[in-house]
């Protein structure tokens, strides 16, 4: 009886890993690709394994498989081969893992402002930043899958004995978020000096929800000169025929 395929992967991730942090491995995940992984969710040992495989499978694979494709073996064409097919396979990890990383970036700038809503909502009702981080944690991470699994992994790291600033550092940097990273400054200045929050979380709120109105303008603003330029290359042509043709036709049949 053949093993699943996730045994198989397991096996292959762990006789892999010790290779991520050798001088070859950290050319191949660089500390920008380790960041890329990180804004996936996926910057664990396994995580960087697999990319590390799928640099190393594809850089290898790509120039084999087009040497097999192609009956012209010449020198230059197996020279171009290789270095085109290693560069497909060696970019091709980030490219996906860009897409991914762009992806959740968005969810996560989209999710923010509920999650200043809960924050203000728990802190109304008089709970600690403790209680209402843990009640977000566990009750209310549906709502927020991005924001939720980050803010699970910042409590696990304060339980475990990190302070707060340093078990949010995490969620303060990782997307790349000047608001996230205000958010989580606040928390932390709470945490350390108490005080009322309730009114900062609503300027945060109506600050982000103007900026997301500003920026909805905008992209309708650049929609628009689009599809300008898109009506002037389809319609205008037809408006030209159907306005001018007549007359092209009856001075044509007067001839």
């Amino acid at each position: 009886e053949q093993p699943p395929p996730e045994r198989w992967m397991d096996r292959l991730v762990a006789h892999a890993s010790h290779w991520v942090d050798t001088p070859l491995g950290r050319q191949l995940v660089a500390q920008e690709d380790r960041h890329l992984l990180d804004q996936c969710g996926v910057n664990d040992v396994r995580g960087k394994t697999l990319f590390f495989l799928s640099r190393v499978l594809l850089g290898v694979g790509f120039p084999i498989l087009a040497w097999m494709m192609t009956t012209d073996h010449s020198v230059s064409r197996v020279l171009m081969i290789i270095f085109f097919g290693f560069g497909a396979g060696y970019m091709l990890p980030k490219w996906i893992m860009l897409r991914v990383a762009k992806e959740r970036r968005r969810k996560a700038a989209e999710e923010l402002p509920l999650l200043i809503d809960l924050l203000r909502l728990l802190q109304g009702i008089g709970m600690s930043m403790d209680q209402s981080l843990h009640i977000i944690e566990s009750e209310l991470s549906a709502a927020l899958p991005i924001l939720g699994k980050e803010i699970r992994l910042a409590n696990r790291q304060y339980a475990n004995g990190r302070t707060r600033k340093q078990s949010l550092r995490r969620l303060a940097t990782v997307f790349d978020n000047d608001d996230l990273h205000a958010i989580t400054r606040l928390i932390v200045q709470v945490d350390q000096y108490g005080g009322m929050v309730q009114q900062p979380l609503q300027q945060f709120s109506d600050q982000i929800r103007e900026q997301r109105k500003f920026d909805m303008k905008e992209q309708v603003g650049k929609l628009t000169v689009k599809m300008t330029s898109v009506m002037v290359v389809t319609l205008l042509p037809a408006l030209l025929i159907i306005t001018g043709g007549s007359g092209f036709l009856d001075r044509k049949s007067t001839r």
